[in-house]
């Protein structure tokens, strides 16, 4: 990954303004941001480990473990909450076999909380693989299920 940074940096500049942008590039190549890199990115862009550190656990998007092949994004906003989304939680688990906010074993899904699509008036909402899906009742929970098996 040192590598990586190195080509981002000559490309885009080393300046601490430029933490956000090559986080965000690191995980659209690796899908995550290993802590081991911390250092790396710190000593690219001059900042304290900590500093990098800081931003990568302060947002929910950045991941600091490869997500599974397919990644559920359950929507646990006061609005999805008032129309079920609690009981939607619960069967998504279940019927994944996975604990919210973490990878089933076999890598195979994420199961993850995600707090407000804009989708409020259609809820309970989610994103499965960055694709948003209204109105989740048993039998879309159940499409979801099948297409994630796929």
């Amino acid at each position: 990954m040192e590598e990586f940074i190195g080509a981002w940096t000559a490309r885009h500049g080393a300046t601490r303004d430029r933490l956000l942008p090559l986080l965000h590039a690191m995980q659209e190549e690796a899908g995550h941001i290993d802590d081991a890199w911390v250092p790396a990115i710190a000593r690219a862009l001059n900042l304290s480990r900590a500093d990098v550190h800081g931003v990568v656990t302060f947002y929910h998007d950045f991941r600091r473990v490869a997500p599974g092949r397919h990644v559920v994004k359950l929507c646990r906003a006061e609005s999805c909450q008032a129309r079920g989304a609690a009981a939607i939680e619960k069967a998504a688990a279940e019927r994944l076999g996975v604990a919210m906010g973490a990878t089933r074993a076999d890598g195979q899904v994420a199961l993850e909380p995600v707090y407000c699509l804009g989708l409020c008036a259609i809820g309970p909402n989610a994103l499965v693989d960055g694709r948003p899906v209204a109105r989740i009742d048993a039998a879309a929970l159940e499409r979801i299920a099948l297409e994630v098996a796929a």
